[in-house]
């Protein structure tokens, strides 16, 4: 896909950014049957192939990830793109509240653990803007900390990249409207039960204040080199294919290369 498709989401350094602005109902006059087709029969081939030759190459790693409000999309993402990658050297990390021994350490320090190692990708479900985001709208620490921590998390993703760690970072929107269906659709269907929280009502009464929160991490965590990307999530077939697009982009800019033999090939006899 063109990059002019994935400008689509992508956010520039110092915008301001209002939700209202950006349509989470977006599909970009894209069928919906080409999308589904070519998400399984080649952009998932890629995004193998891609992560067999980040792993071979070891040199850089890829981190993945996806914030987003509750049923916004982040866990049917990982089950129907992010199955392209082989488990060797792919894994997920899901960030509930914080435990104790995680709360006796600086708010980074669980976050840190589980960067991606050169030839490994690393998919975060929530992450560490949990703390500009949760914790204010929450009121769980006051302004005068979780506002320093926009700095702070730009200087630890600058830090990662220049340590040849690659970020993706994936803001799923999603209407206020299609989250209802969601949560009551968790409520109807028995095999979805088990996903409901009374966290999530609660959370939702919210909404206005997580938005206020959202808008203001995407627009002070968004750089040149690790920009966020809003992706329009009330149609999860456009969703999929819009994320799997940023993430063969991603590694195709990463110019990986299969490492060299260490011995003379040449010279190798197998023997019958």
């Amino acid at each position: 896909m063109k990059t002019d498709f994935i400008n689509n989401f992508v956010i520039n350094p110092n915008i301001q950014i209002k939700l209202t602005d950006w349509d989470p109902d977006f599909t970009g006059e894209i069928d919906k049957n080409y999308a589904e087709n070519l998400l399984d029969t080649d952009l998932k081939n890629q995004m193998s192939d891609l992560q067999y030759k980040l792993f071979a190459d070891k040199n850089q790693a890829l981190l993945i990830v996806l914030q987003g409000i509750d049923a916004s999309g982040k866990d049917g993402t990982i089950r129907h793109v992010m199955n392209a990658f082989n488990p060797q050297s792919c894994k997920v990390v899901s960030f509930k509240k914080p435990n104790e021994e995680e709360i006796s350490h600086d708010y980074l320090w669980r976050i840190h653990r589980y960067i991606p190692a050169n030839g490994e990708i690393v998919i975060f479900n929530r992450s560490h803007y949990e703390a500009v985001i949760d914790d204010r709208v929450h009121n769980l620490i006051p302004e005068t900390i979780w506002s320093k921590r926009y700095n702070q998390i730009n200087e630890f993703e600058k830090y990662l990249f220049e340590n040849n760690v690659k970020i993706i970072k994936l803001f799923f929107h999603i209407s206020k409207e299609e989250q209802k269906k969601k949560l009551q659709n968790r409520i109807n269907d028995p095999r979805k039960q088990w996903k409901f929280s009374e966290e999530d009502i609660l959370d939702r009464r919210l909404w206005d204040q997580y938005t206020i929160a959202q808008e203001e991490m995407l627009s002070k965590c968004s750089s040149k080199n690790i920009p966020w990307y809003i992706i329009p999530s009330d149609n999860k077939w456009f969703r999929n294919f819009a994320v799997a697009n940023i993430i063969i982009n991603a590694l195709d800019n990463m110019k990986l290369e299969f490492p060299k033999a260490k011995i003379d090939l040449s010279k190798i006899f197998i023997y019958d």
